[in-house]
């Protein structure tokens, strides 16, 4: 029996409130599975006790309605986050969220049953893509599982006009998943600095008209820096 990750009930409410605020809710479309319009590859396996994600509220677009988490200050005038700049001085540094990027979801044609999520800073400062994306097609009650090989030796950070990215493998390539339906919404939510923590506006980026395949094999990459890499799991 496979187990997936239960959605904390303040969660789901932060969700459920975002379905009615932007009213674009749609329902699935059934077990029927169309033709896949891309070419890859791998299956994945379903959720592992210990595992966590968190689904945070959607918007009404792919740029969200509310400011960045910025660093905090502390004594001395620095801030909690940050790099220094040629002259000294300390440049502070913020979650990358729907507030501040702009979020695209792109199946591939290659690998086999594969999507890509690219993330544009579009801010002023540079900002943080911590630990991975939290994925919600529809009014899905669980969370995708991280794919652990994929993640990265640093956070990924994103100057100004920078992307990032994240693969997501949609379902098992020899049919073997289960529960298989058509996401027509897509939730792309961020975490924080600590694992599960909220890391802002979260982003809804288009699908495709015909919608998006998935089953019980859902599961997704951490934030990386290169496309390829996203695309290797």
């Amino acid at each position: 029996m496979r187990k997936y990750h239960a959605l904390p009930v303040t969660l789901l409410a932060a969700l459920a409130l975002t379905a009615c605020q932007d009213g674009t809710g749609t329902k699935d479309e059934g077990a029927a599975r169309p033709e896949p319009a891309s070419a890859t590859v791998t299956a994945t396996h379903p959720a592992e006790d210990g595992d966590s994600g968190k689904a945070a509220g959607g918007t009404t677009g792919t740029q969200g309605t509310s400011g960045a988490t910025g660093a905090q200050p502390t004594k001395g005038g620095k801030t909690a986050t940050g790099e220094k700049s040629a002259n000294g001085t300390t440049a502070p540094r913020v979650s990358c969220n729907g507030s501040n990027t702009t979020v695209t979801a792109q199946p591939v044609r290659r690998p086999l049953n594969h999507m890509l999520l690219t993330v544009k800073n579009t801010g002023s400062t540079m900002c943080d893509l911590t630990y991975y994306p939290v994925l919600r097609f529809d009014e899905m009650q669980w969370v995708p599982r991280p794919i652990k090989d994929s993640k990265p030796q640093a956070v990924t950070t994103l100057a100004p006009g920078e992307s990032g990215y994240a693969g997501v493998s949609l379902s098992a390539a020899d049919g073997s998943g289960e529960w298989g339906t058509t996401g027509h919404r897509l939730t792309v939510g961020f975490q924080g600095r600590t694992p599960d923590s909220d890391g802002g506006p979260s982003a809804l980026p288009a699908l495709p008209a015909k919608g998006v395949y998935y089953d019980s094999t859902l599961t997704v990459t951490y934030w990386l820096r290169d496309m390829d890499d996203a695309l290797t799991y």
